[in-house]
């Protein structure tokens, strides 16, 4: 299989399980599924805040799938970056195990690998 072919094949084998996952978390976070709303409780997060989390995660998600937009792309992929970074100092900070810790962290290594896999159609390029 020639190189570009498998890069792409990565690229959105990354995207699916990474970025695009958002979907689920996304519509659990606005529909205050039952398990979000205990980890916000557990947090200390007000309940709202899922909301607001739910709507950017299904609209990066979107950014992310969608052809050209380069530049929202390189938004969603950062609001992804610090969606997943604050959800791992969130457990940290909250006393919880490795394990709630890691898990976000899993999610953010997808989506680097998302971004750093993506096809030139998909990059900011510069001027």
């Amino acid at each position: 299989m020639k190189s570009g072919k498998m890069k792409t094949i990565l690229y959105w084998i990354t995207t699916l399980f990474g970025p695009a996952s958002f979907v689920i978390g996304g519509f659990l976070f606005v529909s205050h599924g039952d398990q979000q709303v205990a980890v916000m409780n557990q947090l200390g997060y007000p309940i709202y805040i899922a909301t607001i989390l739910g709507v950017w995660k299904l609209l990066g998600v979107i950014a992310i799938v969608i052809p050209r937009f380069p530049r929202l792309k390189e938004w969603a992929y950062a609001g992804f970056f610090f969606d997943l970074t604050g959800a791992a100092a969130s457990h940290a900070f909250s006393g919880d195990g490795i394990s709630l810790i890691a898990q976000p962290l899993v999610f953010l290594a997808l989506v680097i690998a998302s971004w750093a896999l993506r096809p030139p159609s998909r990059k900011l390029m510069a001027r």
